[in-house]
C-alpha cells in the first residue's frame, strides 16, 4: 500500500458518490458507494479493517482509487449497480448462475412467432413478463399454440417451404411456412388476439371473440362458432381469476442463505397472492470472507434495480446499512412503496426458516454432489436451455477422423437419467471426401433420422451436436432436407463450453463451471467423442493390419479376419510370438508372418513355402 494512495484518499470530497479501487494494471477490482467518500474510503485503512482478510487483500492489491460524485445516496446505489455489472470487479459480490425470469417474446416479422426467452433485446420484438413459476410462460405459449395457432418453431418464414410440419396437421399452427395455407389477414387477426391475451386485456379479447362467434353463427359456420365459444369461455374464466388475484396484494420475496466460506448458497422464494409460486437458487465459490449484511445489500441491488417487477415486501435474513435508501430508490422506480424487512417472529419468521432449510439443501446438492432425480435433471435442462419441454431422451453425435481419412461418426443416447448403450450407433462416412466435418455431420444426421422416419420411431427430446455453430446448422439443414423442421437441436462448442440452441444462436448459453447441467452435457458429449474415437481407432487398426497382411503371400481373407479378431491390431500381431500365431493360423502361416515382419525388405525367396 503506497503513501500516495493514502494521500489521495485524504483528498477525497466529503460528498456522496461511488469509489473505484484499481490494481497496478489499472483494472477495477472493487466498486463501492458512500454518503461521504472521504470518510468511507479512509475507513479501509483502519487497523480493524486491515486485519479483516477481505479488506486486507483488497488494500494490498490496490494502487489507485478513483471516484464519481453524485447528488444523493440513491444515485450512488444506482451507479454502483451499473458499474459492478459493467466491470465485474472480483472483490464485489457478483450475481452468477441466476435462473433469470422467463419472458414471452412476440417477434416483429411478416409472420410473427411467440417464444419463451430469458433475455431482453432491442430487436423490435415485444416482450411480456416476467413470468414465474417458469413453466407459466410455457403454459401460456402452449395456450397460444392451441387457440391462436402462432408458431414457436425455428423455421425460416422469410421463404416458403414445400410442406408444413406436424404442428400444422395437429392444429397448433396456421402454417405460414407453406404458400396458400393461411391468408395474411387471418394471421394478422391471430397476432392481434395474441397481443390482447398477453397484455391481459381479456375483456377486450372476450368482446372481440363474442362478435366473431355471433357472426359465424349467423353465417351458419357452426363448427367455427363452437370453437370460438369454447375459447370465449376460457378467456372469461381467466379474466375472473385475474380480478380475484389482483384483490389479494400479499406479494413478497423471501431470501435466506447457508454458507461455509468460501462456498455460499442463497435461496429466493417468490410469494404471490399468498402462495409460493417459484424458487430460485444462487451460488458462490469465492466468498472467503462472508459478511451477510454487505452481501445482501449488493445482491438485492443487482437483482431488483433493473427488474421490471418488484414485490411490495422483501424479506432478508439480516438488516443492512443502506436498507432505507434502497427502499426509497425501488419505490421511486416502481411508483409504489417497497418494504425490506428482517422478520423476527411469527409466520414470517417461520417462512424465513423454511427458506433457510432449502438453502442448506441447495448447498448440499451443489457442493456435496448429491445425485438429483432423473425428472429434476430433465426439468433443469429444459430451464437452462430454454426448451419447450423437458427432454427425456438426448441423442448426441460426433465425427472422428485423422486429416480427413477413415471418417466415422458416433451417436450415443442419454435417456431417463443414464446412458443407454443398447441404442448407441456407429456410422462410416460414405459420401464426403476430404476433411469436411459439416458435410459429414449433414450425412450422418440425414441417415439417422431418415431411418427413424421409415421405422415410424419417435424423435428424441433433444439432438445434441459436438461442435459449434457450423455443425449445428449442418445438422439443422439435414433435418430440414428430410422434412423435420421443428426438432429441438443444440450444440456444445469445444474449449469455450458454450451451448448453442437452434433458433437462439444469438443468445448462447454460458453455464457456471460448477453447473450440474453443464456437467451432464459435457458427459454426454465426451461419451460421444469416446465412442467415435474408439470406432475410428478400430477401423484404422483393421485397415492397417489388413493392408500389411495383404502383402504376405499365402495369407488369405479368412486368416486376416482371424488375426484381427484375436489380436486387434497390427502392433499386437507384430509383437506376438510364432507359437501364439501358430495357435491361431497354423505353423506355416505363422512362419510366413514372422519372416515378413523380420525382414526390412520382404524377399519372395524368404516367403516361399517350406
Amino acid at each position: 500500500m503506497s503513501q500516495s494512495l493514502r494521500e489521495k484518499v485524504s483528498q477525497l470530497p466529503l460528498a456522496p458518490g461511488v469509489y473505484l479501487y484499481k490494481d497496478d494494471a489499472a483494472r477495477i477490482i472493487y466498486v463501492g458507494k458512500a454518503k461521504s467518500l472521504r470518510l468511507r474510503v479512509r475507513s479501509y485503512f483502519s487497523e480493524d479493517k486491515l486485519a479483516d482478510r477481505k479488506t486486507g487483500s483488497l488494500i494490498s492489491e490496490a494502487r489507485d482509487v478513483d471516484y464519481i460524485l453524485v447528488d444523493n445516496e440513491k444515485e450512488a446505489l444506482a451507479l454502483e449497480n451499473n458499474l459492478i455489472k459493467q466491470y465485474q470487479p472480483r472483490f464485489n459480490v457478483l450475481l452468477r448462475d441466476d435462473k433469470t425470469y422467463p419472458y414471452i417474446k412476440l417477434t416483429k416479422e411478416r409472420y410473427p412467432k411467440v417464444f419463451v426467452t430469458r433475455r431482453l433485446r432491442k430487436d423490435g420484438s415485444t416482450y411480456y413478463g416476467p413470468y414465474f413459476p417458469a413453466n407459466l410462460a410455457y403454459r401460456l405459449v402452449n395456450f397460444i399454440h392451441r387457440h391462436f395457432k402462432l408458431p414457436s418453431c425455428k423455421v425460416d418464414l422469410t421463404r416458403y417451404h414445400p410442406k408444413p410440419c406436424l404442428q400444422y396437421h395437429i392444429h397448433r399452427c396456421l402454417g405460414p411456412c407453406v404458400e396458400g395455407l393461411v391468408a395474411d389477414d387471418v394471421y394478422a387477426r391471430a397476432v392481434r388476439d395474441t397481443r390482447l391475451f398477453l397484455e391481459g386485456r381479456h375483456g377486450d379479447l372476450a368482446r372481440e371473440l363474442r362478435g366473431r362467434m355471433d357472426a359465424a353463427a349467423v353465417d351458419m359456420r357452426f363448427e367455427e362458432a363452437a370453437s370460438l365459444r369454447d375459447l370465449l369461455s376460457t378467456v372469461e374464466e381467466m379474466d375472473q381469476r385475474q380480478k380475484m388475484a389482483s384483490a389479494n396484494k400479499d406479494d413478497a420475496d423471501i431470501f435466506a442463505y447457508y454458507a461455509e466460506p468460501p462456498l455460499v448458497a442463497v435461496n429466493l422464494f417468490h410469494l404471490r397472492n399468498g402462495q409460493i409460486v417459484d424458487r430460485r437458487e444462487f451460488f458462490w465459490e469465492d466468498r472467503h470472507e462472508f459478511e451477510p449484511a454487505e452481501f445482501f445489500s449488493s445482491l438485492l441491488l443487482q437483482i431488483y434495480l433493473d427488474q421490471q417487477y418488484v414485490p411490495s415486501c422483501i424479506h432478508v435474513p439480516v438488516d443492512f446499512e443502506d436498507r432505507e435508501t434502497m427502499e426509497e430508490l425501488l419505490a421511486e422506480k416502481k411508483n409504489r412503496s417497497v418494504e425490506i424487512v428482517t422478520p423476527q417472529r411469527g409466520q414470517k419468521k417461520a417462512m424465513l426458516n423454511l427458506v433457510e432449510t432449502n438453502a442448506k439443501h441447495s448447498f448440499d446438492a451443489r457442493f456435496r454432489v448429491m445425485k438429483p432425480s432423473s425428472l429434476a435433471i430433465q426439468e433443469a435442462l429444459q430451464d437452462a436451455l430454454n426448451l419447450p419441454e423437458a427432454p427425456r431422451r438426448i441423442e448426441c453425435f460426433d465425427i472422428s477422423h485423422i486429416s480427413g481419412t477413415d471418417k466415422v461418426a458416433s451417436m450415443v443416447v442419454w435417456e431417463d437419467g443414464r446412458m443407454k448403450k443398447a441404442d448407441y450407433r456407429k456410422f462410416i462416412i460414405r459420401t464426403v471426401e476430404g476433411n469436411n466435418d459439416f458435410a459429414s455431420m449433414h450425412e450422418v444426421v440425414t441417415r439417422r433420422y431418415s431411418r427413424l422416419q421409415q421405422e415410424n420411431g419417435p424423435m428424441p427430446g433433444l439432438v445434441l451436436i459436438d461442435g459449434g455453430l457450423g455443425q449445428l446448422h449442418a445438422a439443422a439443414d439435414a433435418l430440414e432436407s428430410i422434412g423435420i423442421i421443428n426438432q429441438q437441436l443444440a450444440s456444445i462448442a469445444k474449449r469455450e463450453e458454450i451451448i448453442y440452441v437452434l433458433g437462439q444462436e444469438n443468445e448462447p448459453v454460458v453455464l457456471d463451471r460448477f453447473s450440474p447441467i453443464l456437467h451432464l452435457v459435457q458427459t454426454i458429449r465426451d461419451e460421444a467423442h469416446r465412442f467415435a474415437v474408439t470406432f475410428h481407432r478400430t477401423r484404422r487398426n483393421a485397415a492397417r493390419l489388413t493392408s500389411e497382411l495383404d502383402q504376405i503371400p499365402g495369407i488369405g481373407e479368412k486368416t486376416r479376419t482371424r488375426l484381427l479378431k484375436h489380436f486387434g491390431s497390427s502392433e499386437q500381431v507384430r509383437a506376438a510370438s510364432e507359437e501364439d500365431l501358430a495357435g491361431q493360423v497354423g505353423k506355416a502361416a505363422a512362419r510366413r508372418i514372422k519372416l515378413f515382419y523380420a525382414a526390412e525388405v520382404p524377399s519372395p525367396s524368404l516367403l516361399t513355402p517350406t
